[in-house]
């Protein structure tokens, strides 16, 4: 197939540059869309349909086969050898069941050990003698050995995983997901199945997935290329908000805790339209030898008018000149001439008209305008009265006023602000769809400043409300949707987990109580003995070091995971001891297959397995306790195959029996 797109001869089917430069594009990326994948096979499965789908359900009617796979395959005559796992008739390798067996006689599982065929398993699911069982193959492939980055789930969806990853494209999702229960892989494949179903739409509104930090991006950055779909643009929150200004410093807790509240919105919306100055002098027009007045009443109901529309400031304020035109044109006709539209554009541009626009309605530069609220208390106090305290408006000052905003040192939470001020300026420009991992450590202003990217699209939400770990973090997904646009999305919870072995999570849910109660704990489907120690160490570093030795004798991924401020100290004892580490999200090697990972970057990472130094550090490296055990609860539930916990300062009471 790949063969067949790069023969292709373009020379005489263009008409121009353009057109050849464009299409030579399309033929490149279909290129890199069939690049062979190394130890991926090209299908996972089989369905030996009863009928042929479609066909009436006629006694003595022939069935048909299908293999599925990663993508679609045909043979050099253009008939299919493999159908897409995305394709409708698909879809019972996911869903049927012995209860349901949606007409298929026999399901088969595939597989592999490094893309070579070495196992299959079938299921007959019309046969009441069998009994259903769990998948061996199902579950060696969830327990294989985590190398690399993330790679795709197609051959281990479940039915629940299925229903959210082919959810229209209309309405928008929110998924609630324990550790393990594979929220991220169902929401990367959900945008590879609406890319597939409503390809020719998002190709022309786009599609965004936002992650948490770059670590995170990268280590799930290969997932959608291995499905064929190239186009899906990555972005943190941060990168969305910050191309108009350098983030060059950090707020206080209590500070960005005030600056991300949506009663900042409010703010801003009065800060930018009080630049509006209702006109107290008429408008003299001069046209040639004539005169045209614009009384300040008449200017003021144009001005009242524009202001009750509800729309952006900048609209506003380029559609004046025109209102005010139309008016002298009116005056013209009723003077017995016959203007036409070249005349009120000339109207428009006229000395006179844009002297008073830019009286009326200045404009604005939303950096600047969120500049003089940071540093005019003045200004900050005309605006926010009656919306912030005093206390919360001395929080948000800076306390060292900037001259410019080249020279200010803007932080995350005021390039959000800059944002939302742009937005009220000009609006957003939307895309078809948007995926938000890691949802619940948003503030409510960062909520809004995606659902700007998505106004007129829709949004799959993805996060556990148990894993926020910042000061503003959401207390419920109600909430969440509101800020971001999308009150009528549907919330689904996922519940089974298949990441992180039953007696790990079992024992990271005692927290559950005290940092999100009533989340009901994640119900692990893998048991796996001996895949929890904990242990009192004397010699800390050391002991980590050795643990960390330990761990590389088995297969996979190792991941050290250790507060913030426990970091120089373990990689300064892993160079001692000759060990090579990787940074989070960086891909492991023959050389390393250790990753070295600060707990506030744990989130969304997954190795085989993980030693946790000093929780009670993880804990204390927060503002707050509860922020604390969320970020503990995060850095136990990395683990795929074995958690190793070492410390010398006592546990948190609820870890303890």
């Amino acid at each position: 197939m790949r063969e067949d797109v790069e023969a292709l001869d373009i020379k005489d089917v263009t008409a121009n540059w353009v057109n050849a430069a464009v299409l030579q594009r399309q033929i490149d990326d279909r290129i890199k869309a069939l690049a062979d994948l190394s130890h991926t096979p090209l299908f996972f499965g089989r369905l030996d349909y009863l009928h042929a789908p479609g066909a009436e359900l006629a006694e003595g009617a022939d069935g048909e086969r299908f293999y599925i796979g990663r993508r679609h395959v045909h043979d050099a005559d253009g008939d299919p050898m493999v159908i897409d796992w995305r394709a409708p008739v698909s879809q019972p390798f996911y869903r049927a069941s012995q209860k349901d067996p949606m007409d298929i006689g026999l399901r088969r599982r595939f597989g592999y050990t490094g893309g070579e065929l070495t196992a299959y398993e079938d299921e007959h699911l019309m046969d009441p003698a069998e009994t259903a069982r769990t998948s061996k193959l199902l579950q060696a492939e969830i327990e294989r050995p985590r190398v690399g980055p993330m790679r795709d789930i197609v051959a281990t969806i479940q039915p629940e995983q299925d229903e959210i990853v082919r959810a229209g494209l209309s309405g928008s999702v929110c998924v609630q997901g324990g550790p393990g229960t594979g929220k991220t892989a169902v929401g990367l494949h959900r945008v590879a199945y609406l890319l597939y179903a409503h390809r020719d739409r998002l190709a022309r509104t786009g599609t965004l997935v936002i992650g948490p930090n770059r670590s995170f991006l990268h280590y799930i950055e290969q997932v959608l290329p291995a499905l064929g779909e190239l186009e899906v643009q990555q972005a943190t929150v941060d990168d969305l908000v910050t191309k108009d200004v350098e983030v060059r410093g950090t707020d206080l807790a209590e500070s960005a805790l005030v600056k991300g509240d949506a009663r900042m919105a409010e703010v801003l919306r009065r800060a930018i339209w009080s630049h509006v100055t209702p006109p107290t002098e008429p408008l003299v027009v001069v046209r040639g030898s004539r005169r045209w007045r614009v009384p300040a009443y008449e200017l003021t109901d144009i001005v009242q008018e524009l202001r009750d529309r509800d729309i952006r400031y900048g609209a506003a304020r380029e559609a004046l000149p025109q209102r005010i035109a139309h008016t002298v044109l009116v005056r013209m006709e009723q003077a017995g001439e016959a203007p036409d539209d070249r005349v009120q554009d000339a109207v428009a541009r006229n000395p006179a008209v844009k002297a008073a626009v830019k009286t009326i309605w200045p404009p604005v530069d939303p950096a600047k305008l969120v500049l003089r609220l940071l540093n005019d208390p003045a200004f900050l106090a005309a605006h926010a009265e009656g919306i912030l305290t005093a206390d919360e408006q001395r929080t948000i000052l800076s306390p060292k006023p900037a001259r410019s905003v080249k020279s200010a040192k803007w932080t995350a939470a005021d390039a959000v602000l800059i944002d939302e001020a742009s937005d009220l300026v000009a609006r957003t420009h939307s895309l078809g769809h948007v995926v938000l991992d890691e949802a619940q450590d948003l503030s409510p202003m960062q909520y809004r400043a995606v659902g700007r990217r998505c106004t007129t699209g829709s949004a799959t939400v993805l996060g556990d409300l148990a894993q926020g770990t910042t000061p503003w973090a959401t207390a419920s997904w109600a909430e969440a949707l509101r800020h971001l646009g999308k009150e009528e999305a549907v919330v689904e919870e996922l519940t089974a987990g298949f990441r992180v072995p039953r007696e790990v999570i079992a024992y990271a849910s005692k927290l559950l109580p005290a940092i999100s109660p009533g989340l009901a704990a994640v119900e692990s489907v893998r048991e796996t003995p001996g895949s929890l120690e904990v242990r009192e160490s004397a010699d800390l570093d050391a002991d980590v070091v050795a643990a960390c030795a330990a761990a590389l004798t088995y297969e996979g991924s190792i991941g050290l995971i250790a507060a913030d401020a426990r970091i120089p100290a373990l990689a300064a004892a892993l160079e001692a001891a000759g060990h090579l580490y990787l940074a989070p999200g960086e891909e492991t090697t023959k050389e390393s297959r250790l990753t070295l990972v600060p707990a506030s970057l744990a989130k969304g990472l997954e190795y085989d397995y993980v030693v946790l130094d000093e929780p009670a550090a993880v804990v204390e490296g927060e503002p707050d306790e509860r922020t604390g055990l969320r970020r503990l609860y995060v850095a136990l539930t990395r683990a795929v195959s074995g958690l190793q916990i070492l410390h010398t300062t006592p546990l948190p009471p609820q870890l303890t029996p």
